[in-house]
């Protein structure tokens, strides 16, 4: 199936074993299946975005996983697919390829656009914070990480790594769009620890 020249595969990415927080955040605000904590995942991003609908399309009849997200923007497609077994994720995501005729390495290499740490967070920065965060709330005194990264989906692939890596909370996640921006709160030195993991797994993703 030809493509058009000015197709990106903008970001492939597969998370093995989700965690608590980011599956609770995820599948709040899903809009198929919600995902839960200890599924293996797949998100995919194009561009132009209409191709998610035949990419989707391709999944569902060839693989048994469960669409969480699919969404289409003026500029970006996006879509995640989910499963209790890590084979049928790492077989959608074949298909995918399969369907582009592209290699996984087409994908673009995501880049770190921006990060802040910010300590001993403000009481009252912390309530207009949590006004506009849809995950744990976050307190006065803690310390927040703000990470931007580009391509969007990537994000969740640093979100996923962060919570492993430190018991940290997990205030707010964006993954559509231009960039990808997550919020994160804790102690100072479990938001090191956090920040360090999630632009870890960014910088390791290999891509074009």
């Amino acid at each position: 199936m030809a493509i058009d020249e000015k197709f990106q595969l903008r970001a492939y990415v597969h998370l093995d074993r989700l965690q608590p927080q980011f599956a609770a955040f995820v599948g709040s605000i899903s809009g198929g299946a919600p995902p839960v904590e200890g599924m293996s995942a797949l998100y995919v991003e194009m561009a132009p975005g209409n191709w998610v609908f035949r990419v989707v399309d391709k999944v569902l009849k060839a693989t048994d996983v469960l669409p969480g997200a699919q969404l289409v923007e003026r500029q970006f497609g996006m879509f995640e697919v989910h499963s209790w077994s890590q084979a049928d994720v790492l077989r959608a995501g074949e298909v995918v390829l399969e369907t582009l005729e592209l290699p996984k390495d087409a994908r673009i290499a995501p880049q770190v656009a921006s990060e802040q740490v910010i300590t001993n967070v403000h009481p009252n920065q912390a309530q207009v914070l949590n006004r506009m965060n849809r995950g744990t709330m976050i307190v006065g005194g803690q310390t927040m990480l703000v990470l931007e990264c580009e391509p969007a989906a990537y994000i969740n692939l640093a979100a996923n790594e962060a919570e492993k890596a430190a018991p940290v909370f997990l205030n707010h996640l964006t993954s559509v769009g231009v960039f990808g921006r997550m919020w994160m709160s804790g102690t100072e030195s479990d938001i090191l620890a956090a920040q360090q993991a999630a632009i870890t797994a960014i910088t390791e993703v290999t891509g074009s």
